[in-house]
């Protein structure tokens, strides 16, 4: 923060990052070609590294006049300054945090020092060499006003709030002016158009350049003169409405013009009307006394006539709300269920669709074993025949049965593909059946404890749940659960998985995967205190990025839940284990 008085002797606090671009430039005085100009951001959030806004520049390396001139190490190898927020490369070249932006942005970047290729992810911050910059020796910013202090680069904020020669915008706020910090009490005093002032007639406080206006407009103290040209001259502002009334100059309207008098003239002459014409205006007011008493009358009796009618109206009305309100409610409810049911229409069109297509292609197969079973008969029975024919008969008999043997044979063979093809069908068939495409799965588990030895014994490590979906077009999931842990929790927890796997519409998703997920053990006991932990996909994972395998490396909780916690309450019920995994479907895109 930096200080100054305003006119009536208060302190007012300028901070630094409030000054403007043009007055926190570097001010030294060395010649332009070894310093020059460079503008430094008036609002720029807090740098990196502890460094305070408004000290860094926007574009390159420092451009302070230094004590001793800065050694090659100390300089970009782009714009050949001091290194601001410096950056070093694989092949061991320094940059500014700006200038490697620039060269990254570039196609197939490279080191303008040694040509070799540069990447994003092997270029660091130099910790050490933005210390060693920041500790030189600079001399102040506001040098060429005539500051001679010296200070290391890092001291430059904490000077510069103080530096009498730094220049500062006026701290009133709307003054154009900037002027050094040490002019601030001159400045408020008499030089700033926008110095407090007191009006001399009502003593308001007020800026300068608002002075005369408030004489001319609102000040209730300003002496005007009254524009009727009557004989009061000079009076204060606040006092002519009311002289407006008194004032013998003044135009008037006669006081009975309501009732039908049509004269105007002076308020000195309006008394010597009001006498002249009294019996006039009290004939005025008693027609018009009689035209009201006619008008309220002939208003009563037509009241006295709606009102009877009320009663009934007003029942009528309370029937129709009445009935309006049921309507309503009855409209609420239908509009409900309507919602639900295009919901649950919409969820189960396209599963029906697959169903219907996988119980058509069941169906052909089941009438293809049936035919096949009744050649298959059919050539046993023949085959019968002839093997009690055959036992007598001759060399043609035995080649026809052989003949009939191998065809029997081949088709055994058609019947056992077939009865795989089936029993693929039907495994299918299950998936679809249990498949969720809401985001939710739930995965129930059973044998638990024959499980849990299989997994200690090493037999099965660990159990993948059924896929499951985010939509009918969306992300393809499981669940893989280590039923004695894997990692740190081997042997002592329960480790819980979450894997992305390879969908039939990956080209159209967005990658990588970046949707929150849900893991969690269902307490089947009534507290329902459900186990549950959730996590936000690292997009930097390979765990996350598009399968290009069946599935990718799965991400979860290798400590998960403890297996003491979950041998001893109630979230294991008749050696069964309950697992959900939801995935948050809420923004994603519409396919």
């Amino acid at each position: 923060m930096s200080a100054g008085r305003s006119a009536d002797g208060r302190e007012v606090q300028i901070p630094l990052q409030q000054v403007a671009p043009s007055l926190i430039s570097p001010l030294s005085a060395a010649p332009p070609s070894h310093r020059p100009a460079n503008l430094w951001p008036s609002s720029e959030p807090t740098a990196q590294q502890g460094v305070p806004a408004g000290f860094l520049p926007l574009h390159g390396g420092f451009r302070d006049h230094f004590v001793e001139t800065p050694e090659a190490k100390y300089c970009c190898e782009a714009c050949r300054l001091v290194l601001c927020q410096p950056r070093q490369t694989e092949c061991g070249h320094r940059f500014c945090n700006s200038c490697i932006c620039d060269i990254l942005s570039r196609p197939n970047p490279v080191c303008p020092a040694d040509m070799e290729p540069l990447f994003r992810d092997k270029i660091f911050k130099d910790v050490c060499c933005h210390r060693e910059i920041m500790s030189l020796k600079v001399y102040c910013r506001s040098e060429a006003n005539g500051c001679q202090e010296q200070m290391s680069l890092q001291q430059i904020p904490d000077h510069l709030n103080v530096c009498p020669f730094f220049e500062v915008p006026c701290p009133l706020g709307k003054c154009k002016e900037r002027m050094m910090r040490k002019e601030i009490p001159d400045h408020l005093s008499w030089k700033c158009k926008q110095r407090e002032t007191t009006c001399e007639f009502c003593s308001t406080k007020m800026p300068l350049t608002d002075l005369q206006k408030h004489k001319d407009t609102v000040c209730p103290a300003f002496p005007v003169m009254c524009p009727n040209h009557c004989s009061f001259t000079s009076l204060p502002r606040s006092e002519l409405s009311g002289h407006q009334h008194d004032c013998p100059k003044a135009q008037v309207s006669c006081q009975f013009h309501r009732y039908g008098c049509m004269f105007k003239g002076l308020n000195q002459d309006m008394r010597q009307h009001e006498s002249t014409f009294a019996a006039e205006h009290l004939k005025m007011m008693a027609n018009r006394n009689l035209s009201l008493e006619n008008k309220v009358e002939d208003v009563k009796g037509e009241l006295m006539e709606r009102y009877k009618v009320l009663p009934a109206l007003s029942s009528r009305l309370s029937e129709l709300e009445n009935q309006n309100e049921e309507l309503r409610e009855k409209n609420r409810q239908m509009e409900q269920k309507l919602a639900t049911m295009q919901k649950l229409m919409s969820s189960h069109s396209e599963k029906l669709l697959e169903v219907e297509l996988e119980l058509h292609s069941l169906r052909l197969l089941r009438d293809e074993m049936e035919s096949l079973r009744g050649t298959l008969e059919s050539v046993r029975t023949r085959l019968a025949a002839l093997e009690q024919g055959g036992r007598g008969g001759s060399g043609s008999t035995t080649h026809t049965l052989a003949s009939l043997e191998t065809q029997l044979n081949r088709h055994d063979d058609m019947l056992s593909v077939h009865e795989i093809r089936l029993a693929d069908m039907d495994l299918r068939f299950q998936v679809l059946e249990t498949a969720s495409y809401n985001g939710t799965l739930i995965w129930k588990i059973r044998d638990y404890k024959r499980r849990k030895q299989d997994a200690v014994a090493a037999k099965t490590l660990s159990l993948y749940s059924q896929p499951f979906y985010t939509g009918y077009f969306g992300y393809k999931m499981c669940a893989r659960v280590y039923l004695n842990g894997d990692g740190m929790g081997k042997g002592t927890h329960l480790s819980l998985f979450f894997v992305v796997m390879r969908g039939e519409y990956d080209a159209l998703l967005p990658w990588p995967f970046k949707q929150k997920v849900t893991l969690m053990l269902m307490d089947q006991g009534p507290s329902r205190k459900h186990l549950g932990d959730a996590f936000k996909p690292d997009p930097n994972s390979s765990s996350f990025r598009r399968p290009v395998a069946e599935m990718n490396i799965a991400s979860g909780c290798p400590l998960f839940v403890s297996q003491n916690v979950l041998e001893t309450g109630t979230y294991i019920k008749d050696d069964t284990i309950f697992i959900k995994v939801t995935v948050d479907t809420s923004d994603l895109p519409d396919l």
